[in-house]
């Protein structure tokens, strides 16, 4: 077919999913999981690095800020990279930056070098995700998107979750470091792979080409990569003979202003709110759990087994509370699921030694903030028009940062302080309550 002309958002929706965006859809997907092996590492091993370094327990507060600082620095500096350069090479180069750094941690010697290696490792990690969330969204169908995108970043859940199975044997046969040499070499691994076989961005290549009727006449080195795609995408046509359209996207009208006229700002303070609090508890749980756990009494291989089953909830909440989300809309799910896990959080304070209970309510604790926290991103999406739509998510997760970053720090001043354990859980569902009663206010607003 000569002279075949196409729009290439209308190729993707029109078409089924082909092999080529399924190989995306996977290897996404395995850049999360091993980023979220990696994020959690820390937090599994702290009892036993705490004791390795003969630093008290609320010590290990610093070290978990340190990560989460460098994530949330990446996300702000390394991630937008790949708007200029595209997005293959930033999730490669950051995948290999964490993978490397991760390793190196099993070498660390001292709470300073422990401190900078994982604040370097955050860079990488925080650099990985957006892009890895882009290129799926890029290769999606619009009418499927927000599906594909949530079920591909169940990876990052589902890695933390492995990485606790792992993590559990591993500390009780051959102590902490095997724990990081596991992750990292694991995500080394991964970089050939993602070298050999994941696709630029159809869409980042035509754009950058020409705004619009970018034709493959010419014999030039990005016509000839997005013709290549292109054929992996429809086999049928002969795309070196044709012309698409591939307009960018309209630029935002008045940037992060817009998120601040008098009837947005409402609106965004709440969202605000949702993703602070969110992202507060769910690191919280995250890096403090085992040794909480622990301190209560409960085995450490069983205690990292529960903070496995944090994540495994998590994963179930996402499918669950998504689904839920998408027929009844998040008035009716998001704020009962945030109380819920209010519950379960006071429950884990509340059940003593029993390493079936600590299983139990830790699940029903991911179940609730992580399932929700996958929510957000739509909740944010559909809050703001499509000219700010990226601002106004992307600041949303830029204060859900500042979250993640102070719900561990308070946890160690919790307990350097010598506060009871069930006392620092009491406290730790009151994020988790917040966080649904602004999702109620937001959505009563709507």
């Amino acid at each position: 077919m000569s002279a075949h002309q196409a729009d290439l958002a209308e190729l993707l929706d029109e078409r089924g999913i082909s092999r080529l965006q399924i190989l995306v859809f996977v290897l996404c997907g395995a850049a999360v999981f091993v980023d979220g092996f990696d994020t959690q590492a820390i937090g599994y091993v702290a009892p036993k690095l705490a004791l390795a370094f003969g630093l008290p327990h609320a010590a290990m507060g610093s070290v978990f800020a340190a990560g989460l600082f460098g994530l949330a620095i990446g996300a702000f500096l390394i991630a937008p990279v790949a708007d200029r350069i595209g997005r293959r090479p930033v999730i490669v180069a950051a995948t290999a930056s964490f993978g490397l750094l991760t390793l190196l941690t099993a070498f660390a010697s001292g709470f300073s070098e422990l401190m900078a290696l994982r604040f370097l490792t955050g860079l990488g990690l925080g650099g990985a995700i957006p892009n890895a969330i882009a290129l799926t969204a890029e290769y999606s169908p619009e009418r499927r998107r927000a599906g594909i995108v949530m079920v591909m970043f169940c990876g990052f859940p589902l890695g933390a979750a492995v990485g606790g199975l792992v993590a559990a044997r591993l500390l009780a046969e051959h102590g902490w470091a095997s724990v990081f040499l596991a992750g990292g070499g694991a995500t080394l691994l991964l970089v050939p792979v993602l070298v050999g076989l994941l696709p630029e961005s159809i869409r980042f290549l035509a754009i950058r080409r020409t705004a619009a009727n970018l034709s493959f006449r010419a014999s030039t080195t990005a016509s000839r990569r997005i013709a290549a795609l292109l054929t992996r995408l429809d086999p049928g046509i002969d795309w070196q003979d044709a012309r698409i359209t591939a307009n960018p996207a309209a630029p935002p009208s008045g940037g992060v202003r817009q998120l601040f006229t008098r009837r947005r700002i409402r609106t965004t303070l709440l969202l605000w709110v949702v993703y602070f609090m969110g992202l507060l508890d769910l690191y919280l749980l995250a890096n403090w759990l085992p040794t909480t756990l622990h301190a209560k009494g409960v085995a450490l291989e069983n205690a990292v087994l529960a903070t496995a089953m944090l994540q495994i909830g998590g994963i179930a909440g996402a499918l669950t509370l998504g689904l839920a989300v998408t027929r009844l809309g998040p008035a009716r799910v998001m704020p009962l699921a945030y109380a819920g896990g209010a519950a379960c959080i006071v429950a884990i304070g509340l059940i003593g030694s029993s390493a079936l209970l600590a299983l139990l309510t830790a699940f029903g604790a991911g179940f609730a903030i992580i399932g929700c926290q996958n929510c957000n991103n739509g909740l944010a999406a559909s809050l703001y028009p499509t000219e700010i739509r990226a601002t106004g998510v992307g600041w949303a997760n830029a204060v859900g940062r500042a979250g993640s970053i102070i719900g561990p720090t308070l946890g160690g001043i919790m307990l350097s302080v010598g506060s009871d354990i069930s006392l620092i859980f009491i406290a730790a569902a009151l994020p988790a309550l917040l966080a649904s009663f602004a999702v109620l206010a937001l959505t009563r607003r709507r």
